[in-house]
């Protein structure tokens, strides 16, 4: 309620209009009408939601109603003349009312709530076999209620929080003329090279139909005959060309019916023998005849299309759902996540960092302005430190660090006496996540942008530096992470290698194929340009503001390994 008050100081005099929901028959906001409070008292008002809690007695009930717009509840008072209260009074019950707003009591927990006059619908909610019922639930029990979790105060503080997050991502970038760009869900390339990709296929359709249609897998013998088979009728082919028949004869046009014939039915035997899938020579799948004509996979990443754009309109970006195969149970990790991913132009490392700075500041000054209530009730319940932290991040410059000397003070802090779970850090060592942690909360004490990074454990169209950039001992590339309080690691961008001959032997060093590459390739043939872009994991940036801590519980609809729902 301080918040509510510090927001009604603020606001002007607000009309019946503004409260109303644009396409909910009628029906005013409950947010809205908050924010009014008694400038709105004694008019006719229709109000509509879901019971949070109820409770009663012979001659009138309290209803807390909430409709998902704000964390604050109405109170609303039914009178038992109005409406059988039993009706209304359980937990998870939709209501659809007309009242008024009336002031309350001097000394009540609210300055204001809404008296009924006439209950207009009624979606009962069945209270005994309702799992969302009154009472602290936990985080693990609501993630096997993917569908009714939204319905806590939690999850609908963090839907929120996601959709401002999500608001000013479009707005930072829209703002400072960037293109949104929607890129490709199905792939043909592996942007990142771990391989850990979700495959898209038409493929096992095909296998399913033979095991219905009751084929089973030949026997050897069967496989010899039909080889035998396709060999007898070529040599009698052979025989009657040899013996001057030509392509109208009858027979000849038979005979090469029976051998194409032939082909294809030791090709479905064959293909059974291998578990219904097409094989090459060499064992491997044949994907010739799937869908795409190739193997195809869900993207882990848009960069390298959306890098076709930047060639062309400058400054663009992508915002949508990745994938990755990882078969990973921590409370890092998912399956179905979305990622920011801005390319620009022009721009090399320095630009890119700077970029980056301002997009998260943005986004921080955003949640704070748009969401304190949200956020005050996830310091009440969660993360005391939630607040605190998201503003001086939005307030504080970034540190900056190469890795080198990173590094080097990572070994300094363990000589010190620090005590790491990995408690061995040397040049050329992907950093944990401790260690990164340990760099933003405790070293520097702020978000801190680590560049420069060993050209061994980055990717492959990073632009290699200089000998001796940083007076580092190997060779680095122009990559930066973006290290944050709670987190570790929020962003990794780099400047793109721009040079053809340069991305060239990186892809061959790292054991890719040249061709899958070759449209990726041709930017630097056609026009090339210095670019650079990074890439933000939109659900780590809101367990950042949060300080929740499984990322499961920031997404609505968590996949995993072993699980998925709906």
């Amino acid at each position: 309620w301080e918040s509510l008050l510090r927001s009604l100081a603020s606001q002007c005099a607000m009309s019946l209009q503004a409260c109303l929901a644009p396409y909910g028959g009628g029906r005013c906001q409950i947010k809205r009408l908050l924010e009014a409070g008694l400038k709105l008292a004694g008019q006719p008002l229709t109000v509509a939601g879901w019971v949070k809690t109820g409770r009663t007695n012979p001659t009138f009930a309290f209803l807390e109603l909430n409709d998902g717009s704000c964390p604050m509840n109405l109170q609303a008072v039914v009178d038992a003349e109005v409406h059988n209260l039993k009706e209304l009074t359980t937990t998870g019950t939709c209501l659809v009312m007309e009242g008024a707003l009336q002031a309350t009591p001097e000394g009540t927990k609210t300055p204001f709530e809404f008296k009924v006059s006439k209950v207009k619908s009624v979606g009962q909610c069945e209270g005994r076999s309702y799992p969302m019922a009154k009472g602290k639930l936990g985080l693990e029990f609501l993630r096997t209620q993917p569908h009714l979790r939204i319905r806590t105060n939690t999850f609908q503080a963090i839907a929120r929080i996601r959709n401002t997050l999500s608001y000013a991502t479009h707005e930072f970038f829209q703002m400072r003329n960037f293109l949104y760009v929607h890129t490709p869900l199905i792939t043909a390339s592996d942007c990142e090279g771990a391989g850990e990709m979700f495959q898209v296929t038409t493929m096992l359709a095909g296998v399913d139909q033979a095991v219905k249609s009751g084929k089973t897998k030949p026997t050897e013998a069967e496989l010899a005959t039909a080889r035998e088979g396709v060999v007898a009728i070529g040599n009698q082919i052979r025989d009657m060309k040899a013996a001057g028949a030509k392509a109208k004869d009858s027979k000849l046009k038979a005979a090469v019916q029976q051998l194409t014939d032939s082909k294809a039915q030791l090709a479905d035997l064959e293909k059974l023998a291998s578990g219904g899938l097409p094989r090459k020579a060499d064992g491997t799948i044949d994907y010739t005849d799937d869908f795409f004509g190739k193997a195809a996979f869900l993207s882990v990443s848009g960069q390298l299309q959306v890098e076709t754009y930047c060639c062309s309109m400058s400054s663009v970006y992508t915002f949508g759902p990745t994938f990755r195969a990882e078969n990973s149970h921590t409370s890092r990790h998912i399956s179905e996540f979305w990622m920011i991913e801005p390319e620009l132009a022009f721009a090399d490392l320095e630009d890119n960092m700077r970029c980056a700075e301002d997009y998260v500041q943005h986004c921080c000054k955003r949640l704070l302005e748009k969401n304190l209530p949200d956020m005050e009730f996830i310091v009440k319940m969660y993360d005391k430190e939630a607040i605190d932290r998201t503003k001086k991040v939005a307030e504080s410059p970034f540190a900056r660090c190469s890795y080198t000397d990173a590094v080097k003070k990572l070994q300094e802090a363990i000589k010190g006496g620090h005590q790491f779970e990995v408690n061995e850090v040397n040049w050329g060592d992907d950093l944990g996540s401790e260690h990164e942690r340990f760099l933003s909360e405790q070293l520097f004490k702020c978000p801190v942008i680590v560049y420069n990074y060993p050209k061994a454990i980055k990717s492959f169209y990073m632009r290699e530096n200089d000998p001796g950039t940083d007076g580092a001992p190997g060779p680095t590339v122009a990559a930066m992470d973006v290290l944050v309080p709670k987190v570790g690691e929020l962003i990794g961008g780099s400047q793109r290698e721009e040079r053809y001959d340069a991305l060239k032997g990186r892809i061959e060093e790292m054991g890719l194929t040249v061709d899958d590459y070759s449209w990726y390739m041709d930017l630097r043939k056609f026009g090339t340009c210095t670019h650079s872009g990074f890439g933000l994991g939109f659900e780590r940036l809101i367990m950042f503001c949060t300080g929740v801590e499984n990322i499961r519980d920031v997404i609505p609809f968590p996949r995993t390994p072993g699980t998925i729902w709906g």
